[in-house]
């Protein structure tokens, strides 16, 4: 058996964090979403991996490399545009050839894994099984519609959905699949649908097999989603200091202080992380905060947030909570008057200012 992990499309929904960085890239817990998956899928017994990539192929390949970490053995298929996951399937026909596969979309996170799942699949033998959770906003998912147990209809984003059973991002499939993909049409949004190719599936008579999940998911393509990932996360973490904590400051609740990482006259209240190299400096870091490597934070509040690499935070009169703050990034307060906001931001922005 093998895996196909997607890791194209532009990752819209997280600019500009994504202008610079691959979705899949951002770290929950200091750990890249990527990572997970790897992780899930080297657990479940599976060590041939295919990694489709797009826009985002050199990051991708600098982070994962041949898949030593993790034990796997990764090869990378280009997909020159992003035209559905059924059609990230037919590009990866070479690599897939007749064998059996788990399809997983890079940028989710399941919290207990995937191993009962491939097992099931692989004990039962059906052409297809698809995992489903029940979700608050199913028409911005692909949705099931079961009777008697059985999927009896799939409808990828629908306006009015018949259920709330929404698409995992991870499917398992045999290599029938393929036909299906190439009997599809493109939809409305001119892609190639897994779901289509899914139904397809049905209509012909093949078995495809729902697996609805108890467990914690997450798609993290948004940002509130990608907070909450990371505050589940962090609360699997085991407390650990490895870097230096003075003695004018306090740790309490679940906190990991990484190696090199500096907390001087400051206040960390778990569950947190702190990367390698960061230096907390006269500050208070609240609950559910990553803070990623090398970042500097003087004078300020953070909590609820993410903050990636070599940022700087300075000097903040107020608390930041409920943020993602990407890699290279000065926040700070300007000594020139008058005072103004002066603001250079990337598309879909937010800012809240009180």
């Amino acid at each position: 058996m093998k895996a196909l992990v997607l890791c194209g499309g532009a990752g819209t929904r997280l600019r500009p964090i994504t202008h610079t960085l691959a979705k899949q890239l951002v770290p929950i817990a200091n750990k890249p979403v990527l990572f997970y998956g790897l992780e899930a899928i080297k657990e479940a017994g599976v060590d041939e991996v295919g990694i489709v990539v797009g826009d985002t192929s050199v990051e991708i390949k600098q982070a994962v490399g041949d898949g030593s970490p993790w034990g796997l053995q990764v090869s990378y298929i280009y997909q020159e545009q992003p035209l559905g996951l059924a059609h990230a399937v037919m590009v990866s026909e070479e690599f897939l050839g007749d064998d059996q596969f788990v399809m997983y979309l890079g940028d989710n996170l399941i919290k207990d894994g995937i191993k009962g799942l491939v097992d099931e699949f692989r004990n039962n033998k059906p052409n297809s099984q698809i995992l489903l959770a029940r979700v608050k906003e199913p028409q911005r998912f692909g949705v099931a519609e079961l009777e008697g147990g059985r999927v009896k209809r799939l409808v990828e984003k629908p306006e009015r959905p018949a259920s709330d059973l929404a698409l995992v991002g991870v499917y398992m499939f045999d290599n029938n699949i393929m036909d299906a993909a190439r009997a599809i049409k493109p939809s409305s949004r001119g892609e190639l649908e897994i779901t289509d190719a899914i139904q397809w599936l049905i209509d012909k008579g093949f078995t495809v097999d729902p697996h609805v999940i108890d467990g914690w998911w997450k798609d993290t393509g948004r940002l509130d989603d990608m907070l909450e990932a990371n505050r589940i996360m962090l609360e699997t973490l085991e407390p650990r200091v490895e870097g230096h904590v003075d003695g004018e400051s306090e740790t309490s609740g679940m906190v990991v202080v990484e190696k090199g990482a500096e907390i001087i006259n400051s206040s960390v209240r778990g569950p947190a992380i702190i990367g390698e190299g960061t230096r907390i400096i006269n500050s208070f870091i609240g609950p559910y905060t990553s803070i990623y490597f090398g970042v500097t934070v003087t004078d300020s509040e953070i909590e609820h947030s993410i903050i990636l690499e070599n940022s700087t935070v300075t000097d903040i009169p107020g608390r930041v909570e409920d943020s993602l703050i990407g890699q290279n990034v000065e926040v700070g307060r300007s000594p020139l008057k008058p005072a103004a906001y002066r603001f250079m931001l990337g598309d879909n922005s937010r800012v809240g200012i009180l």
